[in-house]
């Protein structure tokens, strides 16, 4: 998976960062998700080298307008440009339904593309699947914010083994599109009337890759169940740990707070992103002195910018 940032701002943005957004691209497959789209997302991805035309699910995790204040637009430019025939998916607390309708509804938007809304809230209280398909399953979890909010796990489910291609060799087998069945570990009959379990010529599965998000939340257990084990935890960092109480009052997480949940749940790497926008070079308090506090807890942070992407790999890949 490739994970880009589009937006590491909180609240409004600034000259060097926009408002939230991260497109998470999907492995071997041309789609791509979104999660979170704040104001002035779609001319990001006209800065990025990321195709919106690839744009299949959105996941929002809460209605705050530095989260959603840019997917009306959005999808009304798709609908414009013809580039959505399979049509969008999106995830997200229950009012962003009413939000979507009445923000197209009252500018006369017509989207000409199928578009669906799904309400994550009860998946999020019964510990339910979010989506899921052959190769993807994505769930969710409630966080502690001032409205209703939500965090998203990807989780790419178990890669068939490495296929023994000098083993199907020796045993004689024709190469061609049986291979290809073999590789799936499926049971073929050659010709020859030999039965080959395809599952004997593979090793062992190999893990798929995990991500979690977590914005905008104060520190949560929750949140360290739901990232236990990924790979890598994108979380925000709106405060300096100087600023705990307000972190408190508003909600927030510190960046020390964001370091805890990935040291607790035993994350792979931790992105900081969400950044209030008094941090700043050139202030007391600048955003590398926020990533120093994570590092402090939680080594393997990094700190997220506009345009910034991340391959994200299994720690265990034996490859």
């Amino acid at each position: 998976m490739q994970v880009t940032f589009l937006g590491t701002s909180s609240g409004v943005p600034t000259r060097a960062r926009n408002v939230s957004a991260v497109a998470l691209r999907l492995p071997q497959r041309s789609e791509m998700w979104l999660f979170d789209c704040g104001e002035g997302t779609q001319h990001q991805f006209l800065r990025s080298d990321l195709r919106l035309s690839q744009l299949r699910r959105v996941f929002i995790t809460h209605m705050h307008g530095d989260h959603v204040f840019g997917l009306p637009g959005l999808l009304a430019s798709l609908g414009l440009a013809g580039n959505s025939n399979e049509g969008i998916d999106l995830y997200g607390p229950d009012p962003l339904e009413s939000f979507l309708k009445g923000a197209l509804a009252n500018s006369s938007t017509r989207i000409g593309y199928p578009l669906e809304v799904h309400r994550v809230r009860p998946a999020a209280e019964q510990g339910s699947v979010v989506f899921e398909d052959a190769d993807l399953i994505v769930r969710c979890t409630p966080l502690t914010h001032r409205v209703p909010a939500y965090a998203y796990r990807v989780e790419q489910k178990p890669l068939a083994g490495r296929f023994d291609i000098d083993q199907a060799r020796a045993l004689e087998i024709p190469p061609g599109p049986v291979y290809a069945q073999l590789k799936r570990g499926e049971t073929v009959t050659l010709s020859d009337g030999r039965t080959i379990d395809g599952t004997t010529l593979c090793g062992p599965e190999r893990p798929g890759v995990s991500v979690v998000y977590c914005t905008d939340t104060v520190f949560s257990e929750a949140a360290v169940e739901l990232a236990r084990g990924a790979d890598l935890l994108i979380h925000e960092s709106t405060f300096a740990h100087a600023e705990s109480e307000m972190a408190f009052q508003k909600q927030h997480s510190t960046s020390t707070m964001a370091a805890q949940t990935a040291a607790e749940a035993g994350v792979g790497q931790l992105v900081l992103t969400h950044l209030s926008p008094r941090y700043v070079p050139g202030n007391s308090v600048t955003p590398n002195d926020l990533l120093q506090e994570a590092q402090a807890i939680f080594p393997n942070t990094v700190l997220a910018k506009d345009f910034l992407s991340l391959e994200v790999k299994p720690r265990c890949n034996s490859s």
